[in-house]
């Protein structure tokens, strides 16, 4: 692809957009802004591309595709679309920018390329998750099998999440964890491959607990040769990929074979793992059978609307076998099946009468759906054939297909076993957004409590945020602060902070809690005066804005600290609330304790409100003792030793003590070893393995 820029006339290319430092909310654009933007749309040229809408704090608004970048763009501005939400957005539009490609298929990648990149506000955005696990097997290509008498010759299976390599194989993904794991257990219980360590394997003197509960061969002590160790691990390859009824094929024409010449136990042996791997067949009764299609690996994707919330559940099969399916719930959904609607009916005037309420409830539906395909396969690895709940456009299959290699057919109105797993999606799909809905009314209900016990001063409870201190340390050490965040009903992970604490007398949570509270909004402080002096009040909007309410765990001590903290920096002191233990301490007697003066409340145990500021509190010190307990590890093991390596920064060295359980593992293990985690070169491991010799 080779996409040209367009900047607006007279201008030049504007620079990628950053968050507004400001803690106000961005203004709406001045008439002069409005004509040099209606300019640029006028000179629009009708080929297909990307646009961007950017509003006055340089904050991404929208992104979209077109066909025709005049057309579609013109539509946004040539009606007056009133106190709609799409009117609002338009309304703050202050500039635009726009990408010419070559094509539709282009227009689609580049879209969902800069959704996932810029997060704008309209869009439909489906959060990043973590990778899927897969099933990996080491050491099955030919190579090894000619290595020295060591673990490389013995395939070893194991559960594995990160970037895949070619030295090993692997197999899924899978939907969850769980599902990986119970593969696993039923290769063990089969197939009895190791999932041992190669360090473990190399130092065996005697067979572990595994082979003496026949779920390993025992290859670390010779107890089976490689010859017969190597067949058991293509069987496994062949379950794994589908061929189950061949593999029993196999296995049964083997044991025969050992019967006829009377050698029963192994006829015996082969006799159990048969009834095992049918066992495990009757148990999937989900599963395809082998005649009814070539096309073994396929995604389901079924996609509900309701409550102003959306889900789309993906379920998984691989190898003809239903592995388990996951639900997805993006964000963003009234605001841009809204704007999709509203651009159809611009697109095709003539259609938009036509629109019924199960028509536009279709259409919002599919354009989620498409969302979640172009965001979630545009990296990955996408099976060949895609069964979904509507119809999806034929470019946007065309676009994935040339970004991933991988030749996308779509059906959405499957019959037989396939018509049975898209049924279950379905229902799998509203049962999970019912919950969902059940979940979040619960949520915004005891919000709505706290906010009337509290007597805040909100326009929009959907909007309210709390933040929430706790310190955590053992005997004075590794003394970490954390801080985490509740806004939109519900706790939002992705900003809470820790605070390592240094300074301070050992033990002295006084200090401690001063130290956090002044680093935390020292520089929002400033911020909110300059903003209220210019507004003529509080400021409102943006992501530095001051919480509405600062939960500190703990009593009168706790809370005088933050008073005095906030007094310095001159924030109000009616956002500070303290949690005090109750009488004996026990939980659901606890009291608020308040900064400004006013009088301890005690609430009902069974009061909404109190069950709120019990969840938020109790997230904050699980958070800061996660943290402790860490860096004192750290500490206590030596851990720094990684941080001084040149090149490994926080998240390789999570991957390395995470896969060799500490740092005497990563100090034990070999320079092929070290190679093999995700991220650490060849290089990086000779580094790694001389610095902690």
């Amino acid at each position: 692809m080779s996409p040209t820029e367009t900047p607006p006339p007279d201008q030049t290319p504007a620079p990628e957009p950053s968050p507004a430092p400001a803690a106000s909310a961005p203004s709406l654009p001045d008439a002069a802004t409005r004509e040099r933007l209606l300019a640029e749309v006028a000179a629009l040229p009708a080929l297909p591309g990307v646009y961007r809408y950017f509003d006055t704090a340089d904050q991404v608004l929208y992104v979209g595709k077109a066909a025709s970048l005049k057309k579609r763009v013109s539509s946004y501005f040539q009606k007056d679309l009133g106190g709609t939400r799409i009117g609002l957005m338009v309304a703050r539009i202050a500039r635009m920018e726009t990408t010419v490609v070559r094509s539709e298929a282009e227009a689609l990648l580049l879209e969902n390329n800069l959704i996932k990149a810029l997060n704008p506000k309209f869009n439909i955005l489906f959060r990043d998750d973590k990778s899927y696990p897969y099933i990996k097997l080491t050491g099955t290509r030919a190579q090894d099998a000619k290595a020295s008498p060591t673990a490389a010759r013995f395939a070893r299976v194991a559960y594995y999440r990160g970037a895949v390599d070619r030295r090993h194989r692997y197999f899924g993904p899978y939907p969850n964890a769980w599902a990986v794991r119970e593969a696993i257990q039923t290769i063990q219980k089969v197939f009895r491959l190791r999932t041992c360590e190669d360090a473990v394997f190399n130092n065996r003197s005697r067979p572990c607990l595994l082979y003496q509960i026949r779920r390993c061969s025992g290859p670390c002590v010779g107890l089976i040769s490689h010859e017969d160790y190597q067949r058991d691990v293509l069987d496994a390859e062949r379950f794994l990929l589908g061929e189950q009824q061949q593999v029993m094929d196999e296995l049964q024409a083997q044991m025969m074979a050992h019967a006829e010449v009377l050698a029963f136990e192994k006829a015996a042996e082969l006799r159990n793992r048969i009834s095992l791997l049918a066992k495990v067949q009757h148990q999937q009764s989900v599963e395809e059978s082998s005649a009814s299609s070539a096309i073994r690996d396929v995604d389901i994707l079924a996609v509900k609307l309701a409550g102003g919330r959306a889900c789309v559940n993906l379920a998984m099969v691989r190898g003809g076998r239903h592995l388990g399916d996951r639900a997805f719930f993006p964000s963003h959904v009234e605001d841009a099946t809204a704007l999709a609607e509203a651009v159809l009916a611009t697109d095709d005037p003539a259609a938009a009468p036509e629109l019924t309420a199960a028509q536009s409830l279709a259409l919002a539906e599919q354009q989620v759906l498409e969302a979640f395909m172009g965001q979630h396969y545009l990296q990955g690895a996408p099976p060949p054939l895609l069964v979904t709940s509507h119809a999806v456009n034929k470019e946007l299959l065309k676009a994935l297909s040339e970004q991933t290699g991988v030749k996308i057919q779509a059906q959405h109105q499957p019959r037989e076993q396939r018509r049975a797993w898209l049924d279950m999606a379905i229902t799998g799909c509203e049962l999970a957004l019912a919950r969902l809905l059940s979940e979040e009314g619960s949520q915004r209900e005891r919000t709505r409590a706290l906010v009337e016990v509290l007597d805040l001063a909100v326009e929009d409870i959907d909007q309210v945020r709390i933040e929430c201190f706790d310190i955590s340390h053992t005997a004075g050490e590794a003394t970490q602060a954390s801080c985490v965040v509740f806004e939109n009903h519900r706790m939002a992970n992705a900003e809470y902070r820790r605070f390592n604490i240094e300074g301070i007398t050992g033990g002295d949570d006084y200090a401690a809690m001063r130290q956090v509270l002044t680093r935390r909004y020292s520089r929002l402080a400033q911020a909110w005066r300059e903003a209220a002096a210019e507004q003529g009040g509080a400021p409102v909007g943006g992501k530095q804005r001051l919480p509405d309410v600062v939960l500190v765990d703990g009593g009168k001590g706790q809370i005088g600290v933050a008073r005095e903290v906030f007094e310095e920096l001159g924030l109000p002191l009616s956002l500070l609330v303290g949690v005090e233990k109750g009488e004996g301490r026990k939980v659901g007697l606890e009291e608020l304790v308040f900064a400004d003066g006013r009088d301890k409340l005690t609430l009902p145990p069974d009061a909404a409100a109190l069950m709120l500021v019990a969840q938020i509190r109790d997230e904050a010190h699980r958070f800061a003792i996660t943290g402790m307990r860490a860096k004192r590890a750290s500490v206590r093991t030596g851990g720094s030793r990684l941080e001084d390596i040149p090149g490994v920064g926080p998240k390789k060295r999570a991957r390395l003590l995470q896969r060799f359980g500490g740092v005497r593992g990563v100090a034990a293990a070999s320079v092929e070893d070290l190679a093999t985690v995700d991220g650490i070169s060849r290089d990086l491991a000779e580094e790694i393995y001389r610095a902690l010799r």
